[in-house]
């Protein structure tokens, strides 16, 4: 008998395929209602048939396996899985009153602070781009950025 592919099937598929190369026939196998193995010799189209019918199955095994939810799904469930976490009532007024000091204490800045703050951290430039465009050294922007967080810092309530 030629070996073919090992392939996982169906617990219900009740056949095997087999092709006996030195005689070039085709065979399938399977248990009757007593229990007895029977071999029945088909032609090429009958094996080929069953061969693609078994593709499928296991195709189809696959595609189960990888693709569809074998769990029950229940609210937290999905909550555990969520990739944007819904944020508590407490986080969001945290969040929200902590943006709008630190909003607060960035108008405070002196107006030069004020705008390489905005430009480093909210247009997200670099010191040297910063520097460029301002006609000065990447040190003093360093220093004037450096000196505003300080300022920042002093002003909210960490």
């Amino acid at each position: 008998m030629a070996e073919r592919p090992k392939r996982r099937k169906y617990k219900d598929n009740p056949y095997t395929l087999n092709y006996i190369e030195s005689k070039n026939i085709y065979v399938v196998s399977f248990k009757d209602i007593k229990g007895h193995l029977q071999n029945v010799e088909v032609n090429k189209e009958v094996y080929q048939a069953f061969d693609r019918f078994e593709l499928d199955d296991l195709s189809e095994m696959n595609e189960y396996d990888n693709h569809i939810e074998h769990s029950e799904i229940f609210e937290n469930t999905l909550e555990v899985r969520a990739k944007d976490k819904p944020m508590s009532l407490e986080d969001s007024i945290i969040q929200k009153s902590t943006f709008e000091e630190l909003k607060r204490a960035i108008g405070m800045l002196p107006e030069v602070q004020k705008r390489r703050i905005k430009k480093y951290y909210f247009d997200d430039k670099t010191l040297e781009e910063i520097a460029k465009e301002e006609k000065c050294s990447k040190v003093a922007i360093k220093y004037s950025i450096d000196n505003a967080i300080k300022n920042i810092s002093k002003k909210i309530k960490i």
